[in-house]
């Protein structure tokens, strides 16, 4: 997660030594890395590295390639010279945003949307993957190709980041983020009417999967672009840092624990592998498996409900639309 956000601030640092839009630049360039997940989940998908440990071994020897090519990249200087204190050198000169009320509440609410984007990256695809062990839905293609399917959700990334500098120009981060939010509520809700054995069922999660990349997009990727432009030059990067630290750190880990235990009480409490037969679950233990996926899914969409309501009423910004 730190590497996400030292790209970024090297991205924006070249573009400006190029005198370019950030805004306008930084979208076309972020969207590569979203074509690198996609690479990387077909990859694991159908060559059948998701249960084996080939997979980590393949992610190594990658992590090896990108840092030689870490050297090739233009030289971006840091304000390590101008360091006076131990908090200047460690960056976190930055938590100092949270004193202003408007930065305070966009970072409480990049946490609140890391837990949303947490719940969908954990349980999507254990969900999916787990019709292929109920009775009527076993063998499906949906079911036996859960990888496949969700990347969907990563090739509408690539579209929708494209969007981000029209958006955010026109309407601003405070709606751009809204649209994201209720975003999250339609994502969570097609999951738990979609299924992956039926045409119709099939559709609603393909629909889920395409409201994803506004739903990431334009909170990720927008949020990330907000924070570059409302700091201070020497905070910048730590302030990078910061906006990471909310969704992918606390939002994440917060998220995971709590969608845990959602389903814990609404699915895995009908798990009972006992019950099995050669593998599937009877007609009857899958009905309640498949209520429960969907209970948990709705729970999480009024969650990301009621933080569009309180986002939208507790952040105060005034967008000047640019051309």
């Amino acid at each position: 997660m730190p590497t996400i956000a030292l790209s970024n601030s090297v991205a924006y640092t070249g573009l400006r030594q190029q005198n370019l839009d950030t805004v306008k630049c930084f979208p076309p360039i972020r969207v590569f890395g979203t074509v690198g997940f996609i690479i990387a989940m077909w990859t694991t998908n159908f060559a059948h590295f998701a249960g084996s440990y080939t997979q980590w071994y393949f992610s190594a020897v990658l992590g090896v390639i990108l840092g030689f090519y870490c050297f090739t990249l233009p030289n971006c200087p840091t304000s390590a010279a101008n360091t006076r204190t131990l908090v200047d050198a460690l960056g976190l000169k930055a938590f100092a945003l949270f004193k202003e009320k408007k930065m305070a509440t966009f970072f409480i609410f990049s946490m609140l949307l890391g837990m949303s984007l947490q719940i969908t990256n954990g349980f999507a695809g254990p969900f999916i993957s787990g019709f292929d062990s109920l009775a009527g839905y076993t063998g499906s293609w949906g079911a036996r190709n859960a990888t496949a399917l969700v990347s969907l959700s990563q090739i509408s990334e690539t579209l929708c980041i494209l969007l981000i500098p029209f958006f955010l120009k026109r309407y601003g981060i405070k709606k751009v983020m809204l649209m994201s939010m209720l975003a999250w509520v339609l994502r969570f809700g097609l999951l738990g009417v979609g299924n992956p054995s039926t045409a119709l069922g099939i559709l609603l999660l393909i629909a889920s999967m395409i409201i994803y990349g506004v739903a990431f997009d334009f909170f990720n990727i927008s949020g990330s672009l907000y924070v570059d432009q409302e700091t201070d030059p020497s905070i910048r990067s730590s302030a990078q840092g910061v906006f990471m630290l909310m969704t992918n750190g606390f939002g994440a880990a917060i998220g995971s624990l709590a969608a845990q235990k959602v389903i814990n009480c609404l699915v895995n409490v009908h798990l009972d592998p006992t019950q099995m037969i050669n593998g599937v679950y009877p007609e009857g233990l899958s009905k309640l498996i498949m209520n429960g996926w969907s209970e948990a899914w709705f729970v999480f969409a009024g969650f990301s409900l009621v933080v569009a309501i309180l986002f939208a009423w507790l952040f105060k910004y005034k967008h000047v639309p640019q051309n």
